[in-house]
């Protein structure tokens, strides 16, 4: 599922393979073939799933937001599928063996699964929290019919984030201390947000290979990203009472989040970059760029992210406490 999405595919529209007569014999792209058994069907309360059912499905190593469209028994119970914000085109047909139901359970799964391997393909989110860089270095991410990066003409498995593995790992901890340990990230954090970008910028200003002054646009998009996502999806489920405490009179979350969350953010990038419609050449070099900051983050891991995490029912979070 490389392609970039289609931000039309939102009301599920059921393809034409979907519609075909049972008794004839086809084969779909997923290599399920559709055979003229005269086997009887069970009935349909026994099935697993139902027509309009949310789920989660297995494609290739990833899991995927998706809707029942069409429900077949053929020998076994096959489901044709929509991944939710993906184009129509890649509606399939599958068996059981690559659903799930859609439970906290599962989707702490997916999740998981997201932090192990450092990609995020989650459309409906980066739908929701969908934003564009500011402008930097003279370059806009606006949509023209001859951009050579438009929706569509872009593929996701291209828009490539080098990421440090002892980040790739920080990230694997992150999510297993809050989501299975129940420990939560102290606040506010110090450094937080606003304080590494700062650092970065200092850094980079002392340096000959990159001009401060992209360098402070970049960050400005990247501090703007983070306020937008984190409350969207950056954070876990039981992460949320905290940031309804911690976040209050219009406070921005880059001021009270540390690098915990902003790393979260960088396994979003690509598919909300997918979304941003930038030129090609500045696509490159905002690539460049952030894979250089992410070097910054691992070099300074020590003193950007926390040791461990607390347990909210014993340790006070600033002056609130969590909820249970």
């Amino acid at each position: 599922m490389g392609h970039s999405k289609s931000d039309d595919d939102d009301d599920v529209t059921t393809d034409s393979s979907a519609t075909e007569s049972d008794t004839s014999a086809t084969k779909t792209d997923s290599g399920i073939e559709h055979e003229n058994d005269d086997v009887s069907s069970p009935s349909s309360d026994s099935c697993p799933f139902v027509e309009g059912e949310k789920v989660l499905a297995y494609h290739n190593t990833h899991i995927y937001d998706a809707k029942v469209i069409k429900t077949q028994f053929k020998n076994e119970w096959r489901f044709f599928i929509h991944y939710l914000g993906w184009n129509k085109n890649w509606d399939e047909w599958v068996r059981l063996d690559r659903l799930l139901k859609y439970t906290e359970e599962n989707v702490e799964k997916q999740k998981l699964a997201r932090m192990k391997d450092g990609t995020d393909k989650n459309p409906k989110l980066s739908r929701t929290s969908q934003t564009k860089l500011k402008s930097y270095n003279g370059a806009r991410g606006k949509k023209r019919k001859n951009d050579s990066v438009v929706k569509g003409a872009i593929r996701l498995e291209e828009l490539v984030i080098r990421m440090p593995h002892a980040l790739r790992k920080q990230l694997v901890d992150d999510c297993e201390s809050v989501t299975h340990l129940g420990k939560l990230v102290k606040l506010p954090r110090t450094p937080n947000v606003d304080d590494i970008l700062k650092k970065y910028l200092e850094y980079r200003s002392n340096s000959d290979d990159l001009k401060a002054h992209s360098v402070e646009e970049i960050l400005k998009g990247l501090c703007c990203y983070f306020d937008k996502a984190l409350p969207v999806m950056l954070l876990y489920k039981n992460e949320r009472p905290q940031y309804e405490k911690a976040i209050a009179d219009n406070v921005s979350p880059s001021s009270v989040y540390g690098a915990e969350h902003l790393l979260r953010l960088f396994v979003k990038l690509p598919e909300l970059l997918v979304e941003a419609n930038i030129e090609e050449e500045t696509l490159k070099e905002l690539l460049q760029r952030l894979a250089d900051f992410l070097k910054f983050l691992h070099k300074n891991q020590s003193a950007f992210f926390l040791s461990s995490y607390h347990v909210p029912e014993d340790t006070e979070i600033s002056t609130n406490k969590q909820d249970d």
